[in-house]
């Protein structure tokens, strides 16, 4: 098993996430918004990002979903997340075991996250839309790929 972008890491990272916004439970789609922001926060003007920057990076929104759920789902077997289903659709909730847990990770990539978290949940309050949110994190993608073509002159006949 790989351990890098795995279910277990994504859904230690979402812990992180679910115990800062605890008690408001969050969306999937908030959850990939949120946990992508985290990694990436020097491209959204915050602190330095945990994460380089990769040419990929575009594909990994949709990749991520899925291994975020499969995190989901074992944060769950171990009671240090709840799902609830509401009128919106699902949302899941850090338990008091999971903030609990995630207090006393020492490990200095687990403090980074914890105050990225704090970071990246404080700059999307205001957002109400996740596919806003999302839209926005695609939109400087291709902002940045069309800068990058026309440096190299592609497009230019």
């Amino acid at each position: 098993m790989n351990p890098l972008n795995s279910p277990i890491e994504v859904g230690m990272r979402t812990l992180v996430l679910l115990a800062r916004s605890h008690p408001h439970p969050l969306d999937l789609s908030w959850l990939v918004v949120l946990d992508h922001a985290m990694l990436h926060s020097s491209q959204f003007d915050g602190p330095p990002s945990l994460h380089p920057r990769l040419p990929a990076q575009p594909g990994e929104l949709g990749l991520k979903r899925q291994v975020m759920q499969e995190g989901l789902e074992v944060l769950m077997r171990a009671g240090l997340a709840t799902v609830e289903a509401t009128s919106d659709g699902l949302v899941y909730q850090a338990t008091e075991r999971g903030a609990g847990f995630v207090g006393i990770l020492e490990a200095p990539y687990a403090g980074e996250l914890r105050r990225r978290a704090r970071w990246a949940i404080d700059q999307f309050a205001s957002t109400t839309d996740a596919v806003a949110a999302t839209r926005d994190i695609t939109t400087r993608w291709h902002e940045e790929f069309m800068a990058g073509t026309q440096h190299l002159g592609v497009g230019h006949g």
